[in-house]
């Protein structure tokens, strides 16, 4: 785990803007007019509709995306009651958790009071502003009366997340830990060392699950929680037990199947767990320092079954798991509570989640192979992208079931393919590639089965329904490295092409290509040895129709798979050259940049060619082609070569495809601002047009330009390269590629081509 120094903490609260958050404006409001409808006199419409109907401030106002994270600072972290303004660090974090996590937007709320009755007057007097209430970091007892009386009083969800966070979060995975170990939750004995607020609330979501009030022992400061002890509140009394042989924890703990500990560090000995059930599942909550470090309850038993609150640790309880998600689906139907029903589909969502095939991005988080449900891994990681629309999705539709909901939703895959273009996990560009993909898929080779990072994304195409996979490589090699990262190669063909038994395909692509380049110089024995390439081979596949599209370029250099791709399958008759294209799905919209890869250095023809070929790559994916070709000046500001040489392949393109909306040469600054662009060059042919596709002059600049974007914002979505010229489906992908980078391009060679072969159908 990263020690935190002050130092940094402070440095880092401090530096550029202080604090964690801020508000950003939605609307446009550079404009008179724009101010106009933002404020007076265009702002009284809406007010007049809410007047009417108070439900349609969800449709006028962000009411139905805004959450009020409210606190006296009387429990702060582990800080105690270090006051209301303390707090606001923590608070502004929550409100930071719930907009990249939730897309949620917060106003922390710190209220200076801490007479219960007066601070739900101050947070009744504001809810109106609210679609929900999250309450934080409120001490016990007075936490159970604030929320219970806000959740009467008000008409909006409001959940105190000390308590149900963890609960919630605890239960899930003592739902599953109980699963690994074989136990039944009715039988199973539970200690719970901690009476506070998270305490009562996770001990009565385990009864919810099934637990027997009657096998559970509660412990506070004083120990054992007995019904002959005095003073005791109401929470305490609840799980008061009759029995008067157990004080300690030590007597407690003897033979008990669970221990949940949400007090502090270091009180959980190695004897006491060992004197534990067999296969006894320890949830040691308290932070920095749970109640027995990970190390030593493991050392203590082989077959503990072991939970923190840390990251740095299996199968951590972390709140962050549960609030945006379950607050998410209560807004998305306007919900007047978070109810049992809600909190209790939340806890069977989360603990479901954990029973399917991990994502790859979060293996690579956790720099890990594969992980798998069991002992080390019953909880689902906080960065996992699924549990949006999987949580989100079961909470909104709980409470539509339990009838708290203002509004319906019907179509759950809408719903969730907008939870995911919400967060940018994925487009709508990205969605209908693989929509489209899955509907026709083709075979698709990969030329490097060795790479992980293509094994595993052959893996993924197949397993969503995008191609039929074919790996090129060992056969011995690839399922040895499949093993290794638990990855199944059911479904999928492996192809060693330099084994004896393809000697005889060997030779005949080689007699192929001799054949196609004979006046090139080509011997047949040249071309038998180029055959052993995984390269040439897996084109010849491709030009023989043995496959439908092909993908490299992890191992190979851009140098040598050009050559190839241009030997073998041949640039298309109408073009002198080829190029890539890459998709940047930005806030602004969809922009495309092309040549992003082959061409260095590019003539004013072969600039021409790159618009052509990026033109109808843009209609390739369903949009209108606007193009700017990109330099240094504005429309002969500048005589320099490279001016002249965009300049000319500009005029060359209005003249032949006068109907294509393109113009420059321009600077990327003015390509992106219509208002600018058309104020200062109102004869362009792109006027009142929002240009979405860029050419740039040369290699280095595209290839920087998108590159920059990619290192500065590293959640904006890029596809790509996809290849744009070549006579059939090669693509290409980049050094360092992800997974999911190998996977969308291979959706849009199997669309490019199940494309290719409507052409030839109608031919």
């Amino acid at each position: 785990m990263v020690k935190i120094s002050k130092e940094a903490a402070l440095a880092y609260h401090k530096s550029g803007r202080p604090g964690k958050i801020e508000v950003k404006p939605t609307k446009p409001y550079r404009t008179q007019t724009d101010l106009s409808l933002a404020y007076s006199p265009g702002v009284a419409f809406p007010c007049l509709e809410i007047q009417q109907n108070a439900d349609d401030a969800y449709q006028y106002t962000d009411k139905g995306n805004l959450v009020a994270v409210i606190s006296n600072g009387t429990a702060v972290l582990g800080l105690g009651d270090i006051g209301a303004l303390s707090g606001k660090p923590v608070m502004e974090g929550k409100g930071l958790l719930f907009k990249i996590y939730g897309g949620i937007d917060v106003f922390d709320i710190e209220v200076a009071e801490k007479d219960p009755e007066k601070f739900c007057e101050a947070v009744e007097r504001i809810a109106p502003t609210f679609g929900g209430i999250n309450l934080e970091d409120i001490k016990a007892p007075e936490c159970f009366y604030i929320e219970d009386r806000l959740k009467k009083s008000l008409d909006i969800p409001v959940m105190h997340d000390d308590q149900h966070g963890t609960a919630i979060i605890s239960a899930a995975g003592l739902k599953n830990a109980l699963e690994v170990n074989g136990k039944d939750i009715s039988q199973v004995k539970i200690v719970v060392n901690g009476a506070g607020a998270a305490a009562i609330s996770c001990t009565k979501l385990y009864m919810a699950l099934g637990a027997r009030k009657e096998n559970i022992l509660m412990l506070d400061s004083k120990g054992v929680i007995t019904s002959d002890r005095e003073h005791l509140n109401e929470q305490k009394r609840f799980f008061a037990t009759d029995r008067r042989d157990v004080h300690t924890l030590a007597e407690a703990i003897k033979d008990a199947d669970v221990f949940v500990g949400l007090s502090k560090g270091n009180i959980l000995s190695k004897d006491m767990v060992r004197s534990m059930a067999p296969s006894p599942i320890v949830f040691a909550l308290a932070n920095p320092e749970p109640e027995i470090s990970y190390e030593d309850a493991m050392d203590s038993r082989p077959d503990v079954l072991m939970a923190t609150g840390r990251s740095d640790y299996p199968n951590q309880i972390n709140n962050v798991i549960g609030f945006p998600y379950i607050f998410r689906g209560a807004l998305d139907v306007h919900a007047r509570a978070i109810n049992e029903e809600m909190k209790m589909a939340a806890v069977l969502a989360i603990a479901d989640l954990a029973k399917q095939p991990v994502p790859d991005v979060v293996n690579d988080v956790y720099k890990v192979n594969n992980l798998t449900f069991g002992p080390s891994y019953f909880i689902p990681k906080p960065v996992d992208p699924r549990l949006i629309t999987e949580v989100s999705a079961a909470v909104a539709k709980a409470a539509i079931d339990s009838g708290v909901a203002r509004k319906t939703i019907t179509d759950w895959d809408d719903y969730k393919n907008h939870l995911r273009q919400m967060l940018g996990l994925q487009t709508k560009v990205t969605r209908k590639l693989y929509d489209t993909a899955r509907a026709h898929p083709q075979r698709v080779v990969f030329a490097e089965g060795v790479h992980p990072t293509m094994l595993k994304a052959a893996v993924q195409a197949k397993a969503e329904g995008i191609c039929y996979p074919i790996l090129l490589g060992n056969e011995e090699r690839i399922e040895k490295l499949a093993n290794q990262l638990e990855l199944s190669l059911d479904g999928i063909e492996i192809v060693n092409l330099r084994h004896d038994r393809e000697a005889e395909r060997r030779e005949r692509y080689a007699r192929i290509l001799t054949q196609k380049r004979q006046r090139d110089g080509y011997t047949f024995e040249e071309a038998n040895d180029k055959m052993f390439e995984r390269n040439y081979f897996g084109m010849m596949m491709v030009e023989t129709g043995d496959a439908d599209a092909f993908i490299t370029g992890l191992y190979t250099k851009y140098s040598n798979t050009v050559k190839v791709a241009k030997e073998i399958i041949g640039v298309r008759p109408e073009y002198r050259n080829f190029g890539t294209m890459h998709i940047i799905n930005s806030n602004r919209g969809t922009i495309f940049v092309g040549d992003t890869l082959i061409n260095n250095d590019p003539t004013a023809e072969d600039l021409v060619d790159i618009a052509k070929l990026s033109a109808t790559a843009v209609r390739f994916f369903n949009e209108k082609p606007k193009i700017a070709l990109i330099s240094h000046s504005n429309f002969g500001s500048d005589t320099s070569e490279g001016s002249r040489k965009v300049r000319n392949a500009v005029a060359k393109l209005h003249e032949q495809c006068p109907d294509l909306p393109v113009d420059g040469e321009m600077q990327l600054s003015i390509a992106l601002n219509r208002e600018m662009r058309d104020e200062l060059y109102p004869f362009n042919h792109l006027k009142g047009q929002e240009i979405n596709t860029l050419i740039f002059p040369n290699l280095t600049s595209a290839r920087s330009s998108y590159k920059m974007i990619q290192a500065l914002e590293p959640d904006i979505e890029i596809i790509g390269p996809i290849q744009m010229g070549l006579n059939k489906p090669i693509h290409f992908t980049d050094y360092g590629s992800s997974v999911r980078d190998v996977v969308s391009i291979t959706a849009v060679a199997v669309i490019d081509a199940y494309v290719e072969k409507i052409k030839k159908s109608y031919l």
